[in-house]
């Protein structure tokens, strides 16, 4: 994903000031904020909303200005806030318990992905086409650090499956890399994203989702930053919180215009118009909420329910210290 700015150009299919919540007065008028946004994916429709922000001026409206990098995977974006190497990052549920366990004090604000980014699919016609059916089989993911991995040791080890002795994983990259895989026979299975499905289909790869209908619910990888930084700039992270709320709800508006600013932040995902469309219409559903909850709001169950799947896993040793300080939903609140 390229680099973008808050600046925006007000194009796309309505006007900059459609989103339905208001910056706050004067917002633009102060010091502007540089802020480093770092991704665990490149897809820009990954993140349709920020991208909406940030073409509609809804950031630049805020005071904040925006570098957006791409790395690959949730651990590589939690090290490198960690690092100090950017303010807010999008990493999974997953990683971010790790973190807290080993001690790092990153906090969740915003939930970007409401329902679960993730899936495991096998091709359609395999002899595979339940959980139960890996057992001794290779499971591709698109990274070894990447939230798909918790996800998925998730799903096996609630089958009665354990790494590296009934199955193991292999990384095999997204997309159009996870399709050769299967084309190879390296795997017959794959934790993939929304955003890798939707790319998998439009290559011509006929897929069946076998994820457990329990795990659909557990919700995906959403913005974070450091407590600290939180803690010392809270009308920072308001201020960024309701630019992706207006820029949400604009996107889900205007699909052609959410689509041409995310080909301004990812050109060639830009120009392949039809996997562009198919990709806007697997990710934006996913990101709104099951029930009656406010976009961006977490559930403290489903926290619990990630934490008691990690334990169980044996990905954490135990309960992370105070649960509650992974995430908040004040910032979330305040424009409810």
């Amino acid at each position: 994903m390229a680099a973008g700015c808050g600046g925006g150009n007000g194009g796309g299919d309505g006007a900059a000031g459609d989103g339905g919540t208001e910056p706050a007065d004067g917002a633009a008028g102060g010091e502007t904020q540089s802020l480093t946004v770092l991704l665990p994916n490149p897809s820009a429709l990954n993140v349709f909303n920020l991208c909406a922000a940030v073409g509609e001026g809804y950031l630049e409206e805020e005071g904040i200005e925006v570098t957006v990098e791409a790395v690959d995977g949730s651990g590589p974006v939690l090290q490198a806030m960690v690092a100090g190497q950017a303010e807010i990052g999008l990493p999974g549920p997953g990683p971010v318990l790790n973190a807290r366990a080993e001690g790092e004090d990153i906090r969740m604000f915003y939930n970007h992905f409401a329902q679960s980014l993730f899936g495991l699919v096998v091709e359609e016609g395999s002899e595979f086409q339940s959980i139960e059916d890996l057992e001794g089989q290779t499971i591709g993911v698109g990274t070894a650090e990447g939230a798909e991995v918790s996800y998925a040791r998730a799903i096996l080890t609630d089958a009665g499956l354990e790494e590296d002795t009934d199955y193991e994983f292999l990384p095999v990259g997204d997309g159009g890399q996870a399709t050769a895989a299967f084309e190879r026979g390296d795997i017959v299975a794959y934790s993939a994203a929304i955003s890798d499905m939707a790319i998998m289909r439009a290559r011509g790869l006929a897929l069946n989702e076998i994820t457990p209908e329990e795990f659909l619910t557990f919700f995906g990888n959403g913005y974070a930053a450091s407590g600290e930084f939180i803690e010392e700039n809270p009308e920072v992270i308001q201020g960024f919180t309701r630019a992706m709320l207006r820029g949400n709800e604009w996107a889900l508006e205007n699909k052609e215009g959410t689509i041409e600013h995310c080909a301004e932040q990812n050109p060639e995902e830009g120009r392949d118009e039809e996997l562009a469309s198919a990709l806007y219409d697997a990710v934006t559903p996913r990101s709104q909420p099951l029930a009656d909850e406010p976009v961006g709001v977490f559930p403290a169950d489903g926290w619990e329910a990630w934490q008691d799947n990690l334990v169980e896993s044996g990905e954490l040793d135990g309960p992370v210290e105070d649960l509650d300080s992974a995430y908040t939903n004040e910032f979330v609140e305040a424009e409810s």
